[in-house]
């Protein structure tokens, strides 16, 4: 008796009690592209697939220009609002199992928003490194994305993204060449003279029109072809 008492007192100091259940969160979000994966086809012989792993702005492309994946062995896997803790855990499940020769990592703004607590720049650059050498562990060529430009967040305004973002992008360039893998560089290409996204590109300051996307797809091709030549 004093032993079951003393264990509905710890139950009652976490929260808990006897009658309350636990409710399991897919904190990454496994269960997104689980009947998708199973669904996808082995690649057959010769076929040079490539997986796109991003959050929002990787996800709406599909959305926004369809036609860039349309025949081609392209498979997007991008997730609103995720970080790259919640990508690292994903992807073996979303980019590993899927044999790609090729994988895209766009990743980063959503740490620097805080989406999932508070993170430092060094934190999402390890998750970073953890994907690029989990995909050349397993045979895939890893290209990491500059983190595109955003003056500011609409959903979590004064954090100076701004000033971040190009810190962060400098030091994704210095682990892409320590690690002898691709460094794509849409921030150059993209970025205005607030170190943000010109009206043109963008509708909310972080998101990307079809015209923000006409000028990642010709960059993000050519760095694919680059990669493939490489293997």
């Amino acid at each position: 008796m004093k032993k079951q008492t003393i264990l509905w007192i710890m139950l009652s100091f976490l929260g808990l009690s006897s009658t309350s259940k636990i409710i399991a969160q897919d904190w990454p979000n496994l269960e997104k592209y689980k009947n998708a994966n199973a669904e996808l086809p082995a690649p057959s012989e010769g076929e040079n697939r490539v997986v796109f792993m991003g959050n929002s702005i990787t996800e709406m492309w599909k959305d926004i220009h369809p036609e860039f994946f349309k025949d081609r062995p392209y498979v997007n896997r991008g997730i609103g609002g995720q970080t790259t803790p919640q990508m690292l855990l994903r992807f073996r499940q979303d980019v590993i199992d899927l044999k790609p020769k090729v994988v895209v990592i766009l990743a980063g703004t959503n740490d620097i928003a805080g989406n999932t607590g508070p993170m430092t720049l060094e934190q999402i650059h390890d998750n970073i490194l953890s994907m690029v050498e989990l995909a050349e562990t397993n045979g895939i060529c890893p290209i990491v994305c500059s983190v595109l430009p955003a003056y500011d967040y609409p959903w979590r305004p004064g954090l100076e993204p701004n000033i971040k973002i190009p810190k962060f992008n400098s030091m994704l360039k210095a682990m892409a060449t320590a690690k002898g893998v691709m460094y794509l560089d849409y921030f150059s290409e993209m970025t205005d003279d607030r170190n943000g996204l010109p009206s043109e590109l963008t509708t909310d300051e972080v998101h990307v029109t079809k015209a923000g996307y006409d000028i990642m797809e010709k960059m993000v091709k050519e760095a694919i072809d680059k990669a493939l030549k490489s293997k």
